[in-house]
């Protein structure tokens, strides 16, 4: 039988406990200083001052200003409810116009809630900025949990990436030596001897939104899991296919809500001065589950999954107190039919299968990966291209899609404005991608990331074992490097009809290291025309990253005239170095002159001209030559 929640307020604490959970609160601060669970006095890391074990931060900074980090503390306690059932707690700091100085300009207002019976909490914060505030940008913002280094070290992210993990003090210069990326360590002394030799970096353990969901830890003696559990994306900025790191070496737990990780200052949500803003980030659920046998461990995490779908089904939650967090009821549903139109693929209308299609303020193609201040909704379509976006908060949203196989983002015309308590049919939609001809060649697979190249073997001085034998094998360290392992002369040439994607194209367009320096590289690839249709051909090229490169295109001759595309100095996503498939999607529709090519062989040349940067590159998705129509 369910034990009553109990609520105790001291000087300096507020504890809440149900029976099976209890937690200590700093007061008025709202930071979680401890966890009592399963026979463990406290989860949390008590290496660690009070301050530093359970908390929300946040990176932000004036216009024009240096990033500022700061942790966000609580001035003012309130109980919200508190019943046998359900306990209810706030920590605010209010922003005022009239404070001087450099203050972070929002309030805050940090909440927790423990109900009867559950064997977990939750979290969620109240963002706002009231009228008056001054402009800033704010960067990222999440909760933080800092576990007992002496008990967990096993992580499990998904039913593939779990793994005993190294100890805090592996990252000290006397276990470890710092790599090329300064989050990347070489354990050459770790504390567990089976670690060493291997490279450790918090950026290997990202997730996409869309693919996340649940992720901790599990502890030894007493047998413990500590799960964070996300029931809904909808408060998360950057879409479903964002990535945003989980956990890392500490042992650290993160609940991401908005980032700037893989994109870079492109996501950063900028507002202006006097501009006002409510955000509520979450609920989201902190799961905790224990077991006495030691051979059982792995339930656990099976265990949370569940929990996880359960958490799914009563989302939208119909306890959280406070009108800016909307029930079922508040809110309500989009539903409809994609198809694909492409002549040149089939002469009807193709099924948008396994697309996305979301609902975001973001007015222009593609820019909901860079939407940050409002609430998204996604879904993925059935094998008909049918979809339902349930739950959604009452407004007007632009409908957004993507579907793998073609190219280019999907933007309705008409916007979508979703009532309270009301379904809006939208019926049958058309999505008719960038084309303008034929295809004369192609290569890769358009699906947003550089997935469908050759990704190579780590260099064994730099290896991870857990991405020894994955799909992910891209997250390994230091491939950027292989490049000039493989090609080591000369740089990368392609021909159509003859070599591979999965096994000539490299999947990242780098500098070629020539000794210790690295110098540009251009690709080359090679194609025959046995007749030259006189009009613009179209190249389709598609990137799935960029990270400060200086993109180039010629034809045929690397010179001025032959020159057809040029873009410096793009991208700040550093996927290639934190170890990502993919970034921020791009697609550069880029015309060629047919009085540039010639009847026989001709090349198209990509220039990667940035020298002198190791982690440059231009991850491809998916690169297309069209014929002018008439040559259809």
């Amino acid at each position: 039988m369910a034990k009553n929640v109990k609520l105790v307020i001291q000087s300096s604490y507020v504890f809440l406990d149900n029976g099976l959970v209890r937690l200590t609160i700093l007061k008025p601060q709202g930071i979680l200083a401890g966890i009592k669970y399963g026979g463990m006095d406290n989860l949390l890391d008590l290496k660690s001052s009070e301050t530093g074990r359970g908390y929300w931060d946040i990176n932000w900074s004036l216009p024009g200003g240096q990033p500022r980090y700061q942790q966000l503390k609580g001035s003012v306690y309130n109980t919200i409810h508190s019943s046998n059932d359900k306990v209810e707690v706030s920590f605010k700091s209010t922003y005022s116009a009239s404070t001087s100085g450099t203050r972070l300009p929002l309030t805050y207002d940090l909440r927790y809630i423990l109900k009867s019976g559950d064997s977990g909490f939750y979290c969620y914060g109240i963002y706002e900025r009231p009228p008056g505030c001054r402009a800033f940008d704010l960067a990222q913002t999440r909760m933080v949990f800092k576990l007992q280094r002496e008990r967990f070290h096993y992580m499990a992210i998904t039913d593939e990436k779990q793994r005993i993990m190294p100890m805090p003090e592996d990252m000290d210069d006397t276990r470890s030596k710092q790599l090329i990326v300064p989050e990347s360590r070489l354990l050459t002394n770790p504390i567990n001897p089976d670690l060493r030799g291997e490279v450790d970096d918090k950026y290997q353990y990202s997730m996409d939104n869309k693919d996340s969901g649940v992720h901790g830890w599990i502890s030894s003696g007493p047998i413990i899991g500590f799960w964070v559990l996300f029931p809904s994306q909808e408060f998360r900025n950057g879409g479903p296919t964002k990535q945003n790191l989980t956990v890392h070496t500490g042992p650290n737990c993160l609940a991401m809500f908005h980032g700037t990780h893989y994109i870079g200052n492109d996501i950063l949500a900028h507002f202006e001065e006097g501009e006002t803003w409510r955000k509520v980030f979450g609920p989201f659920f902190v799961y905790l589950n224990s077991t006495p046998n030691v051979s059982k461990a792995y339930n656990l995490w099976s265990d949370a999954k569940k929990q996880r779908t359960s958490e799914e089904s009563k989302w939208p939650y119909d306890f959280v107190t406070t009108p800016y967090y909307l029930n079922a009821r508040e809110r309500g549903s989009a539903s409809g039919k994609l198809f694909v139109q492409d002549r040149y693929v089939s002469d009807s209308l193709i099924p948008a299968q396994k697309a996305y299609v979301g609902l975001s303020a973001a007015r222009t193609e593609g820019s909901w990966q860079t939407e940050s201040k409002e609430y998204q909704f996604w879904v993925p379509t059935d094998s008909n291209g049918i979809f339902s976006i349930k739950n959604v908060v009452p407004g007007i949203y632009a409908l957004h899609g993507w579907v793998p196989g073609f190219i280019g983002d999907y933007l309705d015309q008409k916007l979508v404005t979703i009532t309270e308590g009301s379904e809006t049919q939208l019926g049958n939609l058309i999505y008719a991608p960038h084309r303008d001809g034929p295809t004369v060649w192609e290569i890769g697979y358009p699906d947003r990331t550089a997935m469908g190249f050759y990704v190579p073997d780590v260099n064994p001085k730099y290896v991870n074992k857990l991405f020894l034998h994955s799909t992910e094998k891209y997250r390994q360290y230091g491939l950027w490097d292989r490049y000039t392992d493989m090609h080591p002369e000369s740089d990368q040439a392609f021909t159509i009809g003859i070599n591979d994607p999965k096994k000539d194209w490299f999947f990242a367009h780098v500098d070629r290291r020539v000794g210790e320096k690295y110098y540009p590289s251009t690709w080359r690839i090679k194609f025959n025309l046995k007749s030259v249709a006189t009009g613009i051909y179209k190249l389709r090229l598609a990137t799935a990253s960029v990270n400060r490169s200086d993109l180039e295109v010629h034809v045929n001759h690397r010179d001025n005239h032959h020159q057809v595309f040029e873009v410096q100095m793009l991208g700040m996503d550093n996927a290639v170095c934190r170890h990502g498939i993919h970034g921020l999607y791009r697609l550069f529709n880029i015309d060629v002159s047919s009085e540039l090519l010639t009847v026989g062989d001709n090349s198209i040349l990509l220039t990667q001209a940035r020298e002198g940067d190791a982690l440059c590159g231009v991850l491809y998705d998916y690169l297309r030559l069209e014929a002018p129509i008439n040559n259809s």
